[in-house]
């Protein structure tokens, strides 16, 4: 039988940051041997739109495979479905929840739930500052289910010249934990030769 290209579950929910889950749509579209199945939640669609300017058929026009969010009997919602695993990009804190908390409320926090009993990767986005104890204790809980807590922090280390250029540098980081090659932001290469200030005797080494 021929290779099944490799499944990516990616959800967009309401919290600030649909660039990030549009950029990744963009990317894995033309991505040989991947498959993408998206869930865009009804929040994130007034997002999309005030964030991106895009409407909802633009952004499931990326997809391979478009599921609705209330649609808890996709193929998606089974430990049966294969997949790499799932990215919700950008993550709200409504959606940590319900995957901390295990609610299976809707598609998005199910399929996240499917992925972490069948011990897959989830990758979640998440997008709020500053965080208060309920938001730190479920990113908690789903680090300790095997989930990785991924906020869209920009590094400056590279010296972006654009918002794309730092939005691509932290899409590029997500890909690389499913193993999926780019060529979207450069590799460190270590310090510049020059631009590590020497010792003096006052400096004591702590940073």
């Amino acid at each position: 039988m021929p290779d099944r290209p490799r499944r990516i579950v990616l959800a967009i929910t309401g919290a600030t940051g649909a660039v990030y889950g549009v950029r990744l749509l963009q990317h894995l579209q033309h991505h040989a041997g991947v498959e993408t199945h998206l869930i865009v939640s009804d929040a994130a669609l007034l997002t999309l739109h005030q964030e991106t300017g895009l409407q909802r058929r633009d952004v499931e026009a990326l997809a391979h495979v478009v599921h609705k969010q209330r649609d808890v009997g996709a193929a998606i919602a089974s430990g049966s479905f294969q997949s790499a695993g799932m990215i919700v990009a950008p993550c709200s804190m409504k959606t940590l929840a319900s995957v901390a908390h295990g609610l299976s409320d809707n598609l998005i926090a199910r399929a996240a739930d499917v992925v972490l009993k069948e011990r897959r990767r989830l990758v979640l986005m998440v997008r709020e500052t500053p965080f208060n104890l309920a938001h730190l204790r479920n990113m908690t809980a789903v680090t300790e289910m095997g989930g990785i807590i991924f906020p869209p922090l920009p590094s400056f280390y590279h010296n972006p010249k654009s918002i794309e250029e730092m939005v691509d540098h932290t899409v590029a980081r997500v890909l690389d934990l499913f193993d999926i090659q780019h060529a979207l932001a450069p590799r460190w290469g270590g310090m510049k030769e020059g631009s590590i200030a020497p010792a003096t005797d006052d400096d004591t080494g702590d940073a």
